[in-house]
């Protein structure tokens, strides 16, 4: 059903995205499906890497553990973006959909107020790109 998943990632916040890495790995599991991780930087240092080919060496090293950890293929996507406040969205779903995926798989948070004047990542990115899109919620407490 699925072959190629891509997931937006953000290095600086990984302990935010875990539930949707999860969610990624097994639906690449399940699917034997190959995993795209998709970041953007800015092409000034930053706090996370001095160069932006610093920063794709982060991205594959990233890839490369959650594929050898999680039993699945991976690659890294790396671009630009000098302004990630206000121009990541665009280029975002501009980036996934040159991968041409056919799920695309990204963390969300819960609706606050703002979310009802600016459009989330996610919703960019649903409205955006000609593949299934999965917003996995990461504050949600799941009992059991």
């Amino acid at each position: 059903m699925f072959s190629t998943i891509v997931v937006p990632v953000d290095l600086r916040h990984l302990d935010q995205q875990e539930r949707a890495l999860d969610v990624a790995a097994d639906a690449a599991r399940h699917y034997g499906a190959r995993v795209t991780y998709v970041a953007a930087t800015p092409s000034a240092p930053s706090s996370l890497a001095r160069s932006p080919e610093a920063f794709a060496g982060k991205l594959r090293d990233f890839a490369a553990a959650r594929a050898s950890a999680g039993g699945f293929e991976a690659d890294a996507h790396m671009f630009i973006v000098n302004d990630l406040t206000g121009d990541l969205d665009h280029y975002l779903a501009e980036e996934i959909a040159k991968l041409d995926p056919d799920l695309v798989i990204m963390a969300s948070h819960r609706p606050g107020a703002g979310d009802y004047f600016w459009p989330s990542h996610g919703g960019r990115v649903a409205t955006h790109v000609p593949a299934s899109v999965l917003l996995v919620r990461e504050d949600v407490t799941l009992s059991s």
